[in-house]
């Protein structure tokens, strides 16, 4: 009797674990989206996708343009493009240089991303980015 109280209880613990283990939630990887500047267009950021999910994004941004560019995420959700805000970004970058921004979004929304260089946002270095 001893002996199969001793299964019966190891049962227990194992199916406890298990259940355990299934019950947290799984972690994301970090996502990354490749930011390309300046092609087709010199005043255009061409984005690998343009919905990620809220926490940690990296971005590797490549300048392939002719002037310098940065890259800049806006802190706060936004509904439309606008040409400036606070924000978090890279340097400028020259052309045929590249650049990583890291990136927490706290919340899902639409988040603006712009080049913070005199008059690009204005000339079409901008655009939203949907994090859910």
């Amino acid at each position: 009797m001893t002996r199969y109280s001793s299964l019966l209880i190891a049962a227990a613990l194992a199916l406890t674990a298990v259940t355990a283990a299934q019950a947290r939630p799984a972690r994301t990887a970090a996502k990354t989206v490749t930011v390309t500047a300046g092609k087709p267009s010199e005043f255009m950021f061409v984005l690998s996708t343009k919905t990620v999910p809220h926490g940690t994004v990296t971005f590797k941004y490549t300048n392939k343009g002719k002037l310098a560019h940065d890259f800049s995420i806006c802190t706060k959700p936004t509904t439309k493009a606008a040409n400036a805000c606070a924000s978090k970004g890279t340097a400028a970058i020259s052309p045929g240089k590249s650049a990583t921004l890291t990136f927490t979004f706290a919340k899902a929304g639409t988040y603006e991303y712009i080049c913070k260089v005199p008059g690009h946002a204005a000339a079409g270095m901008k655009g939203l980015l949907k994090v859910t």
